[in-house]
Formats: C-alpha cells, sequence, structure tokens
C-alpha cells in the first residue's frame, strides 16, 4: 500500500470512523478540517467537535476556519501538500482552488447511492421516503452539490425497523471502510471514475424544524417512518396536556376510525393514537428533561385517559 499524505475536512460523529480508519491504515494525516467549536447544552459551553476530539488525540494539527473563499484560506490550505483531501460531512463548501490543491483530488463519502438523495441529510430523507435501500458512494468532488464522478458506490439494505440512529452508524462505518479501499486504489490508478446517472436525481433537503412535529391527519405508515427517521436525533414530537413529548419508537397497528389524535387505548402498557389512517401504538417516548422510557413505564407517570388527544 502507498502511504499518502492527507487532509481530512469532517465535523460529526458520521465522520469519526472514517478518520480512525485512514490514521490506522498507516496514512499521513496531515491536517485536519472541521467545524469550530459551538456553544452547546443547558449552560452553552462551547463544545468541539467529534472529529475535533479525535484530532486532538491523534496529535494532528487542527484548522477551523469559518469560510474557505478568501485567499488566505486557500494558500493555507495548499501549504498542506496533500495527496488527496477526504470530506466527510464537513460542513463548508469547496471552491475551486482547494477542490484542486491536492495531487488526487478531494474524495467525499457520501451517504446515498447517487444520484439519489444529494444533499444535507440523505439517510433521514432515505427513511421518510420508505426506501428499501440506500447505500454509501465514494465521489471525486467537483463544483457542484454531490454531482462528482462516482469511485466506488456498496448497497445498504434499510431494515424495516432500523431508525436514523442506526442507519448512521452502519452507514459510517462502512465509510470507513470504503473510503481506505478508495484511497488506495486511486493512488494506484485502479479507480475509474464515472459520471452519475442523469436519471433519478433527488435532493435531501435539511430537517426543518416545523418537519419533526407530528401531524395525526398524516396515515400512520407515514408517521411511523418520520419517527424511525428522526430517532434518536433530533426526534419527532408532540404535544399532549400542553407537554411537549418526543416519540421515539412506534408500530402502525388497525385502529378504530376516529379523529385524528384521539387516544384509542391508554392503560395497560398500551398507548394507542388515531391516525389520518389507521392508528399508531407509541412504544418509546420522552418527556422533556428525562429519559427515554416505555409506553407502559411513560403510563405511570403521565395520567391519561381516552378522552385525552395528542396535538
Amino acid at each position: 500500500m502507498t502511504a499518502l499524505r492527507i487532509v481530512f475536512m469532517g465535523t460529526p460523529a458520521f465522520a469519526v470512523p472514517a478518520l480512525d480508519a485512514l490514521a490506522r491504515a498507516g496514512h499521513t494525516i496531515a491536517a485536519i478540517y472541521t467545524q469550530p467549536p459551538r456553544p452547546a447544552g443547558r449552560g452553552q459551553a462551547e463544545r468541539k467537535s467529534d472529529v475535533h476530539r479525535l484530532a486532538e488525540k491523534l496529535g494532528v494539527p487542527v484548522e477551523t476556519p469559518a469560510r474557505l473563499k478568501d485567499a488566505a484560506s486557500q494558500a493555507r490550505f495548499s501549504s498542506w501538500r496533500a495527496d488527496v483531501a477526504v470530506v466527510a460531512a464537513y460542513g463548508l463548501i469547496l471552491p475551486k482552488p482547494v477542490l484542486e490543491a491536492p495531487r488526487l483530488g478531494c474524495l467525499n463519502i457520501h451517504a446515498s447511492l447517487l444520484p439519489r438523495w444529494r444533499g444535507a441529510a440523505p439517510i433521514h430523507r432515505a427513511i421518510l421516503a420508505g426506501d428499501a435501500e440506500t447505500g454509501i458512494t465514494i465521489m471525486q468532488m467537483d463544483e457542484g452539490l454531490d454531482t462528482g464522478a462516482i469511485l466506488m458506490m456498496e448497497r445498504l439494505a434499510i431494515n424495516p425497523e432500523m431508525n436514523g440512529g442506526a442507519l448512521h452508524d452502519a452507514l459510517s462505518h462502512l465509510g470507513a471502510r470504503m473510503i481506505v479501499e478508495a484511497v488506495a486504489g486511486l493512488a494506484a490508478g485502479a479507480l475509474k471514475p464515472r459520471p452519475q446517472p442523469v436519471e433519478g436525481i433527488t435532493y435531501a433537503a435539511k430537517i426543518a424544524r416545523e418537519e419533526t412535529r407530528i401531524d395525526w391527519r398524516d396515515e400512520a405508515e407515514m408517521i411511523a417512518r418520520k419517527v424511525r427517521a428522526f430517532a434518536p436525533q433530533p426526534g419527532a414530537w408532540f404535544e399532549l396536556k400542553g407537554e411537549r413529548i418526543k416519540l421515539l419508537a412506534a408500530t402502525p397497528v388497525a385502529g378504530t376510525p376516529s379523529s385524528p389524535g384521539a387516544m384509542l387505548e391508554a392503560a395497560n402498557g398500551r398507548l394507542m393514537v388515531s391516525c389520518g389512517s389507521g392508528a399508531l401504538m407509541l412504544t418509546r417516548l420522552q418527556r422533556a428533561g428525562r429519559n427515554a422510557m416505555g409506553a407502559d413505564e411513560f403510563l405511570r407517570g403521565f395520567d391519561l385517559s381516552v378522552a385525552d388527544v395528542a396535538q
């Protein structure tokens, strides 16, 4: 294997396995680019990104520019003399001078089967759409939004019980394995980039806050997909007796027709709500400031009856 000089660019937990795998494979990680520390938690103390914390453990220089469009930032990037840059959920658009600086270009680990689900939230969107599979694409980056040529692709089935968190982790580890293979193949001249198909293009827009609220007028199956897609974070939610409740797991069931949001059952460990079509059995919930809990525990601490309505 040819050891390469790599600049790694990533921010959240999704990118951590890839960085770790490249370092373990014997490549030189010249520098790590990540988003700057930001206020987080109740105390709003500044928190470093997941990638930033691993970079410190690896003893690799960390760069946290707010932008890469100015000449000084671009010159700094070029100064690392990278053979290749690896990008995984970094958070900044790479301008042309940055894309062209590494000898072998910039590779992106994208969590979808491109060109399906280009954009910011491919994992959430795949589950919301009811896709049976997704995967990882290793892409040679260009100036477009996830439009670059495909170097490698692997498929991953979406288990009907798999939520967003589980799919995120599975894709993160798949991407880590694939990027080690990709940089080795690129260095050896063994990978042949191919253009993305012009058919089947879809866009995975960033998740808006209002999307996470449950609308009980929707079909039970659609609501269940929303619950899966947003669990554990950011969490689908509804209001009940003036309190905001996160719903982390639910199962569509046949239910007696009733007004959407009406409680069909609220006792004996069973919590079932009427939807626009069918009903939903709520199995895992979380009250504000509390740990997640099953429906039986939730009902022990929350006095409900079939007269109550979820909103």
